[in-house]
């Protein structure tokens, strides 16, 4: 049975004004324009998030798999069909724990896989990294989580100016594993060292990196100037100004740039007290903040909100929306299955009102109750 669903359709070249996409099962079977079609919703691919640390009061931090389980419910009634599952800096018997509960939610396609986001981390750029946890790349660790999880470690940010950062790199993407860059001190060439190593992910750009300066570039421009590197950004009006948002986007192009929640459990949750790696948050208008020393402790953002600040910004809808499916679905490897209006790709969208708020979600076919 083919199902049609009508609207200005953001195809990966542009908009479709008046058109419809249509589905059997589970995949797209066609794109096409109508000029009868005169719903004014418009149709966007379902959105990846592949930086995320939890949201609606549930965490992917602690290795919990129905909380796990609890919190892509949350973040796909905002409309994200796929996403990483983010730990932060932790013991390896942690990462461990959580790559074997993760793995069956990644072959069910709850989570499109795990991110770990540390601990092989700056001390000097751990932002709400927990210090305790922080160390470096251990290729002993990293080949048994890869092989635990069987396919389901998909991302591992860490810092190239560690030791055996370089042969940590080259191990994750021999196995086809995301190396990014991030929470890191490193200089212009370390980065670029990296680069050459393999690494294609640049961690939240700007955010727990060594800051621009003229007389050594260090790792904003070193990834920002590479062809093969995604570029996270969180467009949250907290973590980046606008005018920061909208020159990287400029500086990389669509294409490179990819938007990110990093949220954290307090997503779409009211202010209060909360945790992240075993650290005090205290979350204040929307913002939150480690309790010991103010740090920015991931955020409350959901995807549909950062399109619409992205929008609101400056960013065109084409381009938006590129930035929140096609472009992280590439950058984590799954885009060839999902990240698009594009027939033969799983067919998950997003119905958005002409504010960008979201109406329906569909996921695999199915719309989302």
């Amino acid at each position: 049975m083919t199902l049609r669903v009508n609207g200005k359709v953001v195809t990966p070249t542009g908009v479709v004004r008046q058109g419809c996409v249509e589905l059997t099962g589970d995949r797209i079977t066609a794109v096409a324009e109508y000029p009868s079609v005169r719903d004014g919703h418009w149709i966007v691919p379902g959105f990846v998030d592949m930086h995320t640390h939890g949201g609606g009061g549930h965490t992917f931090t602690t290795g919990d798999a129905e909380s796990a389980r609890r919190a892509a419910e949350f973040h796909l009634a905002h409309g994200t069909t796929s996403l990483l599952a983010s730990l932060v800096s932790s013991p390896f018997e942690l990462m461990r724990q959580a790559t074997s509960a993760f793995a069956p939610l990644v072959r069910e396609g709850v989570l499109a896989g795990v991110h770990f986001e540390g601990p092989y981390l700056s001390a000097a750029r751990c932002g709400a990294q927990n210090p305790e946890f922080l160390r470096d790349p251990s290729t002993e660790e990293l080949s048994e989580l890869v092989e635990l999880g069987g396919g389901a470690v998909r991302m591992v940010t860490l810092a190239p100016e560690r030791d055996g950062a370089q042969e940590a790199i080259k191990l994750l993407t021999a196995h086809r594993v995301v190396a990014a860059v991030g929470h890191t001190d490193a200089t212009y060439d370390q980065t670029r060292a990296a680069v050459a190593a393999g690494a294609s992910v640049a961690t939240h750009l700007f955010n727990g990196m060594r800051p621009l300066h003229h007389r050594e570039p260090g790792p904003v421009v070193a990834l920002l100037e590479a062809p093969n590197v995604v570029c996270e950004l969180v467009a949250d009006g907290v973590h980046l100004h606008d005018g920061m948002l909208t020159f990287a986007t400029s500086t990389a192009g669509p294409d490179r740039a990819a938007l990110i929640t990093d949220a954290m459990a307090a997503a779409g949750m009211p202010d209060g007290e909360y945790e992240l790696g075993g650290q005090a948050v205290a979350v204040a208008d929307g913002v939150a903040r480690l309790a010991r020393d103010g740090a920015i402790a991931g955020s409350t953002l959901t995807m549909d909100a950062a399109l619409r600040h992205a929008v609101a910004a400056g960013i065109p809808m084409p381009d938006a929306v590129r930035m929140v499916a096609t472009t992280p679905a590439r950058a984590i490897g799954l885009g060839d299955r999902v990240g698009a209006l594009q027939v033969g790709l799983r067919a998950d969208l997003v119905v958005l009102d002409d504010d960008l708020n979201v109406v329906r979600v569909m996921r695999g076919g199915a719309w989302v109750e």
